[in-house]
């Protein structure tokens, strides 16, 4: 059985829904758990110890570790007070799950300034502050001759794969998420990190909030494919030490996993001289009009 014991993990926005899910498993598989959340509503706004302490709760209530952490991961200051309270706490950091986010949902031309910065600031912010500092920590040890084998799991989105209407800040941020996990994949590999992200679909208070979605998701009898806790094993496969997977985006839903990989080229157009306007009209007329339609395929 795949072991995280004596792995020491940050798992954010882990007070409810997949968060919460990926740490009561990581802890059920021997790691010790810094549980990070702000207590937030759904907008990000507001802020409630009890989240985050409900689940160490539960955690040590059935005998594991853990300790909690209230502050935004979207503050620098406190994604590397986060960082230091699991190295201190538990001597060392080994995994990062970045799960932490928000919604402000609002078409391209009602959307203000504040609904914008906000989302990019808790979904993209928020992933590379913590990122960051646990980079610099892992550095450091590499850098001292110590082995380093740790593993970071981002959250993407199939909105941000594919882009879903009403979302342009979520999808903008969860697009640059899965970026990010390929550029820190590529710089991190030198000193034993492995960088991977999710793109998930479970019923959670965002996506119950999310257009076109939210119907879909009820709890089913049998098997629920839209329970959070589905999307928990492959979160705890890519972080275990068995893992060797690096650079990868994966799609979970129910029992499906699809391996994502996107802005791939479609085709190639080519010229020996540069392009006239009226041969790019012809090289290029033939492609559909309009934009594609996007199709929730979960």
């Amino acid at each position: 059985m795949t072991s995280l014991e004596g792995r020491t993990a940050i798992i954010t926005g882990s007070g409810r829904g997949l968060g919460r899910a990926h740490a009561l498993l990581f802890s059920r598989l021997g790691a010790r758990v810094v549980v990070n959340d702000t207590g937030g509503g759904l907008d990000g706004d507001g802020s409630v110890r009890n989240a985050a302490q409900d689940v160490v709760d539960e955690i040590q209530a059935a005998g594991g570790d853990a300790v909690a952490h209230f502050g935004s991961v979207s503050d620098w200051e406190s994604a590397r007070d986060l960082v230091d309270l699991a190295v201190s706490t538990f001597g060392g950091l080994d995994i990062l799950v970045n799960n932490a986010g928000i919604l402000r949902d609002r078409m391209l031309v009602n959307m203000s300034e504040a609904e914008w910065d906000s989302v990019i600031d808790v979904h993209l912010k928020g992933h590379f502050s913590p990122l960051h500092h646990a980079a610099v920590y892992w550095r450091s040890e590499s850098k001292a001759g110590r082995t380093v084998d740790a593993s970071v799991v981002n959250t993407s989105s199939g909105s941000g794969l594919r882009g879903n209407p009403g979302q342009i800040n979520y999808a903008s941020a969860k697009s640059g998420i899965a970026m990010m996990t390929l550029v820190a994949a590529r710089e991190l590999s030198r000193y034993g990190v492995r960088v991977n992200a999710i793109a998930p679909v479970a019923r959670t208070r965002l996506t119950e909030n999310t257009p076109g979605l939210g119907d879909r998701i009820e709890q089913q009898e049998g098997f629920d494919k839209w329970a959070p806790e589905n999307v928990s094993p492959l979160v705890a496969w890519l972080a275990s030490p068995e893992c060797q997977l690096s650079g990868e985006v994966f799609g979970v839903v129910g029992g499906s996993i699809t391996r994502q990989q996107c802005w791939t080229e479609q085709e190639t157009f080519e010229s020996d001289h540069r392009w006239s306007i009226d041969e790019l009209k012809t090289a290029l007329g033939h492609l559909p009009a309009g934009p594609s339609e996007f199709v929730f395929s979960a």
